[in-house]
């Protein structure tokens, strides 16, 4: 069994910044893609940002040059740093990993965390 725990999530003022971290924990043999998504009220879940095992990105059109993606294999853990957020920005942000697990055999499964709301006031 795999955990993901997000935090970070917040309030902040249009033009501020958020730091979200997401880090797994349990039976992890190795981690693939890590990935933040988004869902605002009304609207579907989108990718906001992915990273794979070899570090190559991928960003919405609506986030680049704002967000940034990164992680730390030896923590299990991926970060979205969030800059100049806009009241857009407002949703609950969730992180996804795809695990490889220590079981026998092996299984490969995309987890999800519980989700952290982030709200940008104007």
């Amino acid at each position: 069994q795999v955990q993901l725990v997000e935090s970070g999530g917040g309030l902040v003022q249009a033009g501020g910044s958020l730091r979200l971290s997401c880090a797994a924990s349990g039976s992890i043999f190795s981690i693939n893609a890590m990935g933040w998504y988004r869902q605002a009220p009304g609207k579907q879940r989108e990718l906001v940002a992915d990273m794979t095992s070899t570090s190559s990105t991928n960003y919405a059109d609506s986030v680049k040059g704002r967000f940034t993606i990164s992680r730390d294999n030896a923590k299990n853990t991926v970060y979205l740093q969030m800059n100049s957020l806009q009241p857009e920005d407002t949703a609950v942000y969730y992180c996804s990993m795809t695990v490889v697990t220590r079981t026998v055999p092996k299984t490969t499964y995309a987890y999800w965390g519980q989700g952290t709301q982030v709200t940008v006031s104007s």
